[in-house]
């Protein structure tokens, strides 16, 4: 890919987070990476750029069960805040749950492309950021 994309990788899961910086670079993507533990801190990053493109994500990547402020509680506050940030961003759910009503459920927020149930792998990692192109 020519074009740096920027990622938000908002889990708790440090395995999860440290497999998937190595499949990008395994991938050769060039990426920027920013990570959160819980969606409070993804959320407070968003809201101080909401007008700066140069440092919002082009996408997330969002885990549901994390402390302090979950996937869920991020989901609400981000459907509201998201008409006010100045860049289209394209949200996943990347979670461990199996779960066919959290599925289902994340079918309710216009804001998640899609539900991946963990481990993303490296296939549909690299359609994701060629989609973004």
């Amino acid at each position: 890919m020519n074009s740096l994309k920027k990622i938000a990788l908002i889990d708790d899961d440090s395995t999860f987070v440290f497999l998937t910086k190595r499949m990008m670079k395994a991938a050769n993507i060039s990426t920027h990476i920013d990570e959160f533990n819980d969606g409070l801190q993804a959320l407070t990053f968003l809201k101080a750029n909401r007008n700066n493109e140069e440092v919002l994500p082009d996408v997330i990547f969002l885990d549901l069960s994390m402390p302090i402020m979950d996937g869920w509680e991020f989901l609400e506050e981000f459907t509201v805040e998201r008409p006010s940030i100045q860049k289209s961003i394209i949200l996943y759910i990347v979670s461990s749950s199996i779960s066919p009503h959290d599925i289902e459920r994340s079918r309710d927020y216009s804001v998640v492309s899609d539900f991946i149930i963990k481990p993303l792998n490296k296939e549909r990692f690299v359609q994701i950021m060629a989609d973004l192109s």
